[in-house]
Formats: C-alpha cells, sequence, structure tokens
C-alpha cells in the first residue's frame, strides 16, 4: 500500500517597497483610486516571493534567491496570501528551479514591467498548486502603462533592476545558496 503523499503549504508574500506611498500617490498617478485590498500597491514599488518548503523564493535582477522567510532586508511582508498545498517534494521543487534559473528567470532577463517577481511567483504557484496569484498583483502593470503617467515613465522604469538585499543567489548544485 502506498504512503499518501505529504502536503506542504504555499503562501505568497507581497512587499510594498514604497512602505504606503504608492498607494498614496496612485490616484494623482493613474487618475483613479483602485478598487483593491488596502494594502495593495503599486507594481513598481511592488515585491512578492513564493513560501515552500520553509524557504522564501524570489526573483530580481540577480536571477532566483532565496532566503528564511521574511529574511531579506525588506523584513515582514505587507500582506500575505494563502495559495494552499502542493504534493510537490522539496527535491522535485529545487529541481524545477533549477531549470527556471538556467533557462526563463536568468538575472539578465529581468524587466521591471513584462518579467519580474510577479511573474516568477505567478509561474511558481501554478506548477506548486495549479493556481495563480492574485489577478490585482499581475494586471497592475498593464494598467499603469495604460496611463499617460505610466507611458511618460516608462523609459526610466524599464532602466530600474529590483533585487531585494538580504537573500542568496539560488544554485541547485550547492543547495539553496
Amino acid at each position: 500500500m502506498e504512503e499518501p503523499l505529504a502536503l506542504h503549504p504555499v503562501k505568497l508574500y507581497v512587499y510594498d517597497l514604497s512602505k504606503g506611498m504608492a498607494r498614496r500617490l496612485s490616484p494623482l498617478m493613474l487618475g483613479k483610486r483602485t478598487a483593491r485590498p488596502t494594502t495593495t500597491l503599486l507594481l513598481p514599488l511592488g515585491h512578492t516571493s513564493i513560501i515552500v518548503h520553509k524557504d522564501e523564493f524570489f526573483y530580481g535582477s540577480g536571477g532566483i534567491s532565496s532566503c528564511a522567510p521574511g529574511g531579506t532586508l525588506l523584513g515582514p511582508p505587507d500582506l500575505v496570501v494563502d495559495l494552499g498545498n502542493t504534493e510537490v517534494t522539496e527535491e522535485i521543487f529545487l529541481e524545477y528551479l533549477s531549470s527556471l534559473g538556467e533557462s526563463m528567470f536568468r538575472g539578465e532577463s529581468y524587466n521591471l514591467f513584462d518579467h519580474n517577481c510577479n511573474t516568477f511567483s505567478n509561474e511558481v504557484a501554478q506548477f506548486l498548486t495549479g493556481r495563480k496569484i492574485p489577478s490585482y498583483i499581475t494586471d497592475l502593470p498593464a494598467e499603469v502603462l495604460a496611463t499617460p503617467f505610466g507611458q511618460a515613465l516608462r523609459p526610466f522604469l524599464d532602466s530600474i533592476q529590483i533585487q531585494p538585499p538580504g537573500g542568496s543567489t539560488f544554485s541547485r548544485h550547492n543547495g539553496q545558496s
């Protein structure tokens, strides 16, 4: 008789890099107040990560990184979203991350609007749970770019490279650091 697979919780950490300023200024910058949770942030100043197997995994201009949950210099997350559970073992997950780090999520592929931490979190969440991260996070880049303000700032914002300090670059060859 086969043993049942263990379930591992999967969480999404959402950080506001602006410490609330983007939320307060978004009506001015976007020309409207959005109907999102009060902790939602303006994407160019936001960061997400996936928590699974007792570690936090995220993507930035340095590639895929990991740390203890809340272990970056960003401190505790501003919002925690329960994404469900996964049966994916740690070993399989680390192999998957290694593959992503060598293909889709290399550091030089990072782009603030088109290929960022939210893209990574969404991809990993679907692999682990079959569910996407909330659309109010993934839809925000298009919403920002659809405004005159977003279009005016795009050249500047495209040059921004975000890599939260405090994590270790993920490498399958030497564990998670």
